[in-house]
C-alpha cells in the first residue's frame, strides 16, 4: 500500500495540473482576446484615418496620400489597407505585388495569412457611407511579433509554473512530515510499550489521534485487567489443588497401602504425573498471562548478580564465565530471561566439574545464548529424553527435573529453539536461539523514521 505522504503527493500534483492548466489556458486566451481588442482600437482609428483622407477631386473621389502614415509606403512593412469603392480600389504601397485577403465579412478577422511572407495578420474589415457611396475599408497588421511575444510570454509563464508546482510539493512534503510527525511519536510509544518501557500512550496528541489513541488505551487496560483475572484464577485453581493432592501423596506413602505396592506405585506416579501437569500449566498461565512485556533484560546489570547467586549455591570452586557485548539488551521480560538463565546455569553447576560458561551473542534478526560446562555431559540418545517435564538421568542429584522442562516451555512460548550439543569444554553445551520479537528496528534511544 502507498504511503499517505506518496498519495497525497500524487493527489496534489493532478489537482494543480489540472487546475493549473484549465487556469493558464483560460488566462491566455482571455489576455489574448484583451490584447486583440486593444489591436482593434488602433485599425479603427486607421481605417477612420483612411475614411479621412477621400476628398473630392476633378475626377471624383481621390485618395490624399499625405494624409497617410508613412508605413503604408514601405514594402512589406506590416502596416496594409485596401479601400472599396463601386468605381474601383485603392491598395498600400505596402502591400507591393501581394493581394490583401478579403474576409467578406466585416469585423476583425485573426490569423490571416499574407501571401510570398511569413506575416498573420489581424485585420479589420469596415464599411462605411461618405459623399452618398458606400465605401469598404479593410486595415490590416503584421501580428507575427504579437504572437511570437505571446508565445515567450507563454513559455516563461510554463516555467514559472514548473518551477511554483516543485516549491509547492517541496512545501507540501514538509508540512505532510510535520504533520504525521505525531504517528511517528505513536509508533514509539507502542515500540516502548513492547519493551516494557510504559504500559499506556501518551494522550496528548492532535485531536484527530485522540479517538485510536484513546480506544487503544482501553483496550490495553482491558485485556491487561482479563488476563490478570484469568491468571489469578488459574494460581488460585493451582494452590486449592495442592492441598488435595499433599493429601493423597501422603496416603499414598502412607502403611495403609502397605500390603498393596502395585496400588501405591500406580497411585504414586499418576499423582506425580499430575502434580507436574499442573505446575506445567500454570507455569505457561505466567508466560501467556502478562498483557504487557515488563522492563527488557540488561545483560550488564542483570547477568554478574545472577553469577553470584549462583557462586553462593554451588560453592567458590566453580569458575563462572560470561561473555557478551557492553550494554546488551534482550528484548524479552526480565523475569522469564532470569528464570531460563537461572534453571539452565544451574543445571549446569550441578554438573560442572570447575567451570561453566555463558555467551549471549547477537545473530542475524535474533539471539543466540549458549551454557557450556566441563562436566560428563549427556549421551545424545538421551538428551530428548532429558527435555522432557520431570525426567532426570541420574536420580542422586538433588532436584525435580523440571528446569530444563520450564526452560523449554519459554523458549517455544517465544518461538525460539534450544538443544542440547557437545560442548567444546568437554561437557554439554544448552544453545538457545531466540528469534528478534516483532518490533520496530530501533533500540529505545534511536528516532523513528518519519512516514514515507
Amino acid at each position: 500500500m502507498k504511503s499517505i505522504q506518496r498519495r497525497l503527493s500524487l493527489g496534489l500534483v493532478s489537482v494543480l495540473l489540472i487546475v493549473g492548466l484549465v487556469l493558464a489556458q483560460i488566462s491566455l486566451w482571455l489576455f489574448e482576446i484583451g490584447l486583440q481588442r486593444y489591436l482593434e482600437s488602433g485599425l479603427r482609428n486607421e481605417s477612420e484615418s483612411l475614411l479621412v483622407a477621400l476628398v473630392r477631386g476633378p475626377d471624383g473621389l481621390e485618395l490624399d496620400e499625405h494624409r497617410l502614415s508613412p508605413g503604408y509606403l514601405r514594402p512589406y512593412s506590416g502596416h496594409y489597407f485596401r479601400v472599396d469603392l463601386a468605381q474601383g480600389h485603392w491598395r498600400s504601397r505596402s502591400l507591393w505585388d501581394v493581394e490583401l485577403p478579403y474576409p467578406g465579412q466585416p469585423g476583425l478577422h485573426a490569423d490571416l495569412a499574407l501571401e510570398k511572407t511569413n506575416q498573420s495578420l489581424l485585420l479589420l474589415h469596415t464599411d462605411y457611407r461618405k459623399f452618398g457611396q458606400t465605401i469598404s475599408i479593410t486595415v490590416a497588421q503584421d501580428y507575427t511579433p504579437v504572437r511570437d511575444s505571446f508565445a515567450l510570454v507563454q513559455r516563461i509563464g510554463l516555467g514559472l509554473g514548473l518551477m511554483a508546482l516543485v516549491l509547492i510539493l517541496v512545501l507540501q512534503r514538509v508540512t505532510v512530515r510535520r504533520a504525521l510527525r505525531p504517528l511517528d511519536r505513536a509508533r514509539e510509544q507502542i515500540f516502548q510499550l513492547q519493551q516494557g518501557q510504559r504500559s499506556q500512550l501518551d494522550d496528548r496528541v492532535p485531536v484527530e489521534l485522540e479517538p485510536l489513541v484513546a480506544q487503544i488505551n482501553h483496550l490495553l487496560a482491558h485485556t491487561e485487567d482479563s488476563l490478570k483475572r484469568s491468571r489469578n484464577a488459574l494460581g488460585n485453581l493451582g494452590h486449592a489443588l495442592k492441598t488435595p493432592l499433599a493429601v493423597l501423596m501422603s496416603l499414598a506413602e502412607g502403611d495403609k497401602l502397605t500390603e498393596h505396592p502395585h496400588v501405591r506405585a500406580t497411585l504414586r506416579d499418576q499423582l506425580q504425573h499430575i502434580q507436574q501437569r499442573l505446575e506445567r500449566e500454570l507455569n505457561r498461565a505466567r508466560l501467556s498471562g502478562d498483557a504487557l512485556p515488563g522492563a527488557r533484560f540488561d545483560c550488564t546489570a542483570e547477568v554478574p548478580g545472577l553469577l553470584d547467586t549462583l557462586r553462593m549455591i554451588h560453592g567458590e570452586h566453580l569458575d563462572l564465565r560470561c561473555e557478551m557485548a557492553e550494554g546488551l539488551f534482550l528484548p524479552w521480560d526480565r523475569e522469564d530471561i532470569l528464570e531460563l538463565l537461572g534453571n539452565v546455569m544451574d543445571n549446569a553447576c550441578k554438573w560442572a566439574d570447575s567451570l561453566v560458561s555463558l555467551t549471549i551473542t547477537p545473530a542475524g534478526e535474533g539471539y543466540w545464548l549458549m551454557i557450556d560446562d566441563d562436566g560428563p555431559g549427556i549421551p545424545s540418545q538421551h538428551r530428548d529424553e532429558v527435555l522432557g517435564r520431570g525426567n532426570r538421568l541420574d536420580e542422586q542429584v538433588t532436584g525435580h527435573g523440571l528446569g530444563l522442562g520450564i526452560v523449554k516451555d519459554i523458549v517455544e512460548a517465544w518461538g525460539g529453539q534450544i538443544q542440547l550439543l557437545d560442548s567444546p569444554m568437554g561437557g554439554l553445551q544448552v544453545r538457545i536461539d531466540l528469534p528478534e520479537r516483532h518490533s520496530p528496528q530501533l533500540s529505545a534511544s534511536e528516532s523513528v523514521p518519519p512516514l514515507t
